[in-house]
């Protein structure tokens, strides 16, 4: 399993690329395995206000439909268009050309509460 030293992780299973008052979230490497062959993905609205924890959207795979949810609190600045018409993106690329949406950070968006790689790699290890 790929765990990016350079990204925090979300207990949920989202992934964060932090760079200055922006923050790029998709789904782990752990997640997309778990999920299988993915075949849609239900994307956030760009300018949509976001919680720690509230809904981005949806990724439905062979298996499963599972909530993708926001690992910190903003605004929704950007989605990931390229996924409606490639959804597999996910499992080909998760911290590449999967990614999901970007967030234009909230003050007290709850960066402290993301997990760093070692404490996401404990968590995935059982």
């Amino acid at each position: 399993m790929n765990v990016p030293d350079d990204l925090r992780y979300s207990a949920e299973h989202e992934w964060v690329r932090i760079e200055g008052n922006r923050a790029r979230v998709g789904i782990t490497d752990y997640a997309q395995d778990a999920l299988g062959d993915i075949v849609y993905v239900d994307l956030p609205t760009v300018g949509t206000p976001v919680t720690p924890g509230g809904l981005l959207g949806e990724v439905e795979s062979t298996k499963s439909v599972s909530e993708i949810y926001a690992p910190l609190g903003g605004t929704i600045a950007a989605i990931n268009d390229s996924l409606t018409a490639a959804p597999e993106q996910i499992n080909q690329d998760p911290y590449g050309e999967g990614w999901i949406c970007e967030l234009e950070l909230a003050e007290g968006a709850g960066v402290e509460a993301l997990l760093d790689p070692a404490a996401y790699r404990d968590l995935t290890a059982g």
